[in-house]
């Protein structure tokens, strides 16, 4: 990767792809849509069930990109709960459990079959992980996780496959199991990131929301939105920024834009 550029200011389209976004503006039928709503746990449990645990590289850099891990610490060796929302088959909660031994993690997902993967991952350990399966939409936290007891979420890459409509929904989730004072650490995909220009057309939901092929769907935020969707549920902004940087292909000569958002909010 480049060197990352940080900031409140969105990429700035070229002429081609701005022509070529300004083109697609054709939505999906609103049946495929419905569809797609009610199918969503099944298209997951099929996209891990196709990729088992080597889709995703291990997250090796969410210590580094993260520093409230450490800095939400009153002293060096403090025990932290923390809550992963959507923890996939568990690439970022198992670095983490292994760079820092201080921490006990509750960690869920949507798809059955990723949390299966997380079970059965030699790192797992109940004394260290409790790992369950939820839809972060309707299934209430509260029934695995004590309310006002955790020090941080994770929210990484997560929020952008559930409907926008009901993304409040798993913030007003959260926000029940944080602490007073405590933050949610919030990482997706921002507007204009490479993946958004690389839908076909055919593809698109909504404002900012497609679907891939396999019937999983992408949302690419805007600080804006972002932080009105926080705020809206009683949260306060710490910090919001796009994260652009170029993935370079050298293989295939490919420069290519990637643009994400990296967030801070606290629960007062």
């Amino acid at each position: 990767d480049a060197f990352p550029r940080k900031g409140h200011s969105a990429r700035v389209l070229s002429p081609e792809e701005a022509e070529k976004l300004a083109k697609d503006q054709v939505l999906v039928s609103e049946f495929k849509q419905l569809k797609l709503e009610k199918e969503a746990q099944k298209n997951w449990d099929l996209f891990y069930k196709r990729n088992s645990t080597n889709f995703f590289k291990d997250r090796h850099w969410t210590t580094r990109e993260f520093q409230e891990l450490k800095a939400c610490r009153e002293f060096a060796d403090q025990k932290l709960t923390i809550l992963e929302a959507g923890c996939g088959v568990g690439n970022c909660l198992f670095p983490l459990l292994e760079e820092d031994l201080n921490i006990f993690a509750y960690a869920c997902d949507f798809s059955p079959r990723a949390v299966e993967y997380v079970k059965k991952n030699a790192l797992y350990s109940t004394e260290r992980c409790k790992v369950f399966q939820c839809d972060l939409t309707k299934d209430d936290l509260l029934d695995n996780i004590p309310a006002d007891s955790v020090d941080v979420v994770t929210l990484i890459f997560v929020l952008s496959a559930i409907h926008p409509d009901k993304m409040h929904l798993v913030l007003r989730n959260i926000y029940k199991v944080l602490k007073p004072g405590k933050c949610v650490l919030f990482r997706d995909y921002g507007l204009y990131d490479h993946a958004m220009l690389r839908f076909k057309s055919g593809s698109k939901l909504g404002e900012n929301f497609y679907v891939r092929q396999d019937g999983t769907r992408s949302y690419f935020f805007t600080e804006e939105f972002l932080s009105q969707l926080f705020k809206a549920e009683g949260y306060e902004q710490v910090v919001s920024e796009y994260v652009q940087r170029e993935t370079v292909n050298r293989k295939e000569d490919l420069r290519v834009p990637r643009v994400f958002l990296q967030s801070k909010f606290q629960k007062p």
